[in-house]
């Protein structure tokens, strides 16, 4: 599916997040911005969304992603993500928006551990004619794992899963 956009910034951003009440504290966000028409901004955030902001949508978009199936447990929403090596990874949604939701690993191998996360598809608040896709996550070192190990771990997923989102998008990559 093509959408009508005009042109994809290629910048992503890394922007480390200092503070919280754990001395190892960590956080990662990447962004893609996408030039969007003015008077279609709406329409084109909405079939950005229907894309790739689906709850099981990242099996069609990253990568490492074999399979998605979306779980129902009483009133929870879980997400069980195959990876291509075989890994499994559950996660339970958290909050749901028309643009964005947030979520929270209940079981993975990566070396985190108290990791939530969110994405989203919003108008980019310093240019009218933007929109950024945006996946940020806060979590911890599991017990064992250097901090740096899981930092790498998560930046290294959110730029595949981005990259992929951009190549859809028909732009060239970084």
């Amino acid at each position: 599916m093509k959408l009508p956009i005009a042109a994809a910034l290629l910048s992503i951003a890394m922007l480390p997040f200092a503070g919280g009440a754990q001395a190892h504290h960590l956080s990662s966000k990447e962004d893609v911005e996408v030039k969007v028409d003015k008077n279609k901004s709406a329409e084109e955030l909405k079939a950005l969304w229907d894309q790739f902001g689906g709850w099981c949508a990242i099996a069609d978009w990253h990568p490492a992603v074999k399979t998605c199936e979306e779980i129902k447990e009483g009133d929870d929403v879980f997400r069980t993500l195959t990876l291509q090596d075989g890994g499994v990874i559950k996660e339970k949604l958290i909050e749901k928006g028309d643009s964005t939701y947030t979520y929270a690993i209940t079981e993975s191998p990566l070396p985190v551990k108290n990791y939530q996360a969110q994405f989203s598809i919003v108008p980019d608040n310093d240019a009218a004619d933007e929109v950024k896709i945006l996946w940020t996550a806060k979590y911890d070192a599991a017990d064992g794992k250097k901090d740096d190990d899981a930092t790498d771990t998560i930046d290294g997923i959110f730029k595949d899963g981005l990259k992929s989102i951009k190549e859809k998008l028909g732009k060239k990559a970084d």
